[in-house]
């Protein structure tokens, strides 16, 4: 007798591919799956990369089909690159993931035009929780990221950028 596979079933399962370029965060914390779809035996799942060209996003649907696998699910990947990917998608968990992981995460008082006009965001340290920070580089480990240092604790950190 084979047992039938939640929709539950496909999104835990999905916890288990973690992000290349941040381990810590799944690709369900990133938002990357946009959606699992299921008639019947059949699923589909829609994964949408953080950026277009995004280099992890061929590992990242290796690593779907392979986990699938493993469970015995046959399922298909289907990438997605509309509506664009963006930082509301990041779960709340991810968020927290990812300040205990030494990034830190988009804030959403951040969303401003403040680059627009020589300002940058005022982004607090995941390390001392300091809002006396500078920005030294719009690009960090990954194009993602942006590459800010405390002036307290005077460690250098990434800062996830806020895309909308």
């Amino acid at each position: 007798m084979e047992t039938k596979v939640s929709l539950s079933d496909i999104w835990n399962i999905l916890e288990l591919v973690h992000d290349p370029e941040i381990p810590v965060l799944s690709v369900v914390d990133l938002g990357v799956v946009r959606d699992v779809i299921m008639n019947g035996e059949d699923v589909e799942i829609l994964i949408t990369p953080t950026y277009s060209g995004c280099p992890a996003m061929n590992m990242i649907e290796s690593e779907i089909r392979m986990v699938m696998s493993e469970h015995r699910i046959p399922a298909r990947v289907k990438l997605v690159l509309s509506p664009a990917w963006t930082t509301d998608w990041m779960s709340e968990k991810g968020k927290q993931k990812l300040k205990a992981y030494g990034i830190a995460p988009p804030q959403d008082e951040a969303i401003s035009l403040n680059t627009l006009f020589g300002k940058t965001e005022q982004v607090v340290c995941p390390l001392c929780n300091s809002k006396h920070t500078e920005l030294i580089s719009q690009f960090g480990s990954t194009a993602c990221k942006a590459l800010y240092k405390c002036k307290d604790c005077l460690e250098p950190f990434d800062y996830f950028k806020c895309l909308k």
